[in-house]
């Protein structure tokens, strides 16, 4: 009875008006310390805009500093802190004082009604609903970490370097737990005066060799486990709404049995950045700018060479055809999209039916990458791509497209 007034509520919507499950990312820096402009990066990456085709799942720490040049830096802090078992609390607002749990943000990132979706959740001692299988399929097991490697590529070698010291406090991997996203920035007063004449030595620097200045960013991906053992432990017996000392330690005794898969990675092509938009002033934007795109275009690829990692983004008119997707995403004229319907399978969850083939018209792929309006690039006046169908039937606003390798 509950299973069918729930589908009842989800195809009562208007197609225009349905949601659809983002994928969730926790995007971590790996911040060389002994490297040019260490700082600058470090200061920029907390403020960069995440990739807008997904939902942020940061945790409170962002940034891993290290002086080794080692890309297995990141799986290291990924293991020691149980960030598995983290990013699983987050899902569930867990309070780690009194182990109280709720399912608010799933609610809130889901295909749910609210009032059903809590009848359903407390009818079940353990996992096998539907709608909690939708959940753990299309939203906690859709959680990727980022770990990007930023590596700054000096264009004149010759050229004087001016790193300064940065005060590095205790590792990183000893002290998750509390620690402040900017920990690693603290310094003794005694040093303040001499450290802010180091920045602006360091900003003067970077504005002479504004021209050149580009990055290389290796970013590897890894996404959460949540297969059903994984699931059913823990609903059947970490999950409480109460405060419960018992599940309080249970948990922490069970950290390690969340999981965290390596997926792959993709080392951006240090292209040139362009300046236009940039104030010269203004030395971090042009590090935001190199940094952010060389994100983005790692991103874009990563969806591109991994089924699970791809986005799936709404069509917002179908006169003509528009997405709100473009070159931020890697799209040129030879892309190939494939349009998605969703469907509802006979056990309760959701699933996608392709009904149509577009690709983008020439001219009319928009410009979203970052900066793009402030360098007046070309297609970055326009609100989204406009395609045009290849094959298939009919296409209706608020139906979903993804990319075909």
């Amino acid at each position: 009875m509950v299973i069918v007034l729930a589908s009842t509520y989800l195809w009562s919507k208007k197609i225009d008006e349905i949601d659809y499950k983002r994928s969730s990312i926790y995007s971590i820096l790996v911040n060389h310390t002994e490297q040019k402009y260490a700082s600058f990066i470090s200061d920029v990456f907390c403020k960069m805009p995440m990739p807008d085709k997904y939902n942020e799942h940061n945790l409170s720490v962002r940034i891993l500093t290290t002086n080794k040049q080692t890309p297995e830096d990141g799986s290291l802090f990924l293991e020691q802190n149980d960030i598995a078992s983290r990013l699983v609390s987050k899902w569930f607002n867990r309070n780690q004082e009194t182990g109280e749990c709720n399912t608010e943000l799933i609610k809130e990132r889901g295909l749910y009604n609210a009032s059903m979706f809590d009848m359903m959740f407390a009818s079940q001692t353990v996992r096998g609903n539907s709608m909690l299988a939708d959940a753990g399929e299309e939203l906690i097991g859709n959680t990727f970490v980022l770990v990007n490697d930023i590596r700054y590529v000096d264009a004149e070698k010759q050229a004087q370097a001016a790193s300064i010291g940065i005060a590095v406090g205790s590792a990183l991997l000893g002290a998750f737990v509390g620690a402040a996203q900017n920990s690693n920035k603290q310094s003794d007063n005694n040093n303040a005066g001499n450290a802010i004449s180091n920045l602006g030595m360091l900003a003067a620097n970077i504005v002479s060799t504004i021209k050149g200045f580009k990055v290389v960013v290796h970013t590897y991906l890894y996404q959460l486990v949540w297969d059903d053992e994984t699931a059913d432990f823990f609903y059947g017996s970490l999950y409480s709404e109460k405060a419960d000392p018992y599940k309080i330690n249970l948990f922490n005794e069970s950290r390690k049995k969340f999981k965290l898969k390596y997926i792959g990675k993709q080392l951006s092509n240090g292209r040139d950045i362009s300046c236009m938009g940039v104030n010269l002033d203004t030395p971090d934007q042009m590090v935001m700018k190199a940094c952010t795109r060389a994100i983005d275009e790692n991103c874009a690829n990563l969806a591109k060479n991994f089924e699970q990692f791809k986005i799936k983004e709404k069509i917002v008119s179908t006169s003509p055809i528009t997405v709100a997707i473009g070159k931020k995403e890697e799209i040129t004229e030879n892309s190939k999209f494939e349009v998605l319907q969703p469907v509802e399978k006979s056990n309760g969850t959701i699933s996608y039916r392709q009904v149509a083939i577009i690709k983008p018209r020439r001219g009319l792929i928009w410009d979203n990458r970052y900066m793009a309006k402030e360098e007046n690039a070309v297609g970055s006046s326009l609100n989204g791509t406009t395609f045009y169908k290849v094959s298939g039937g009919k296409i209706v606003p608020g139906m979903l497209v993804r990319e075909l390798k």
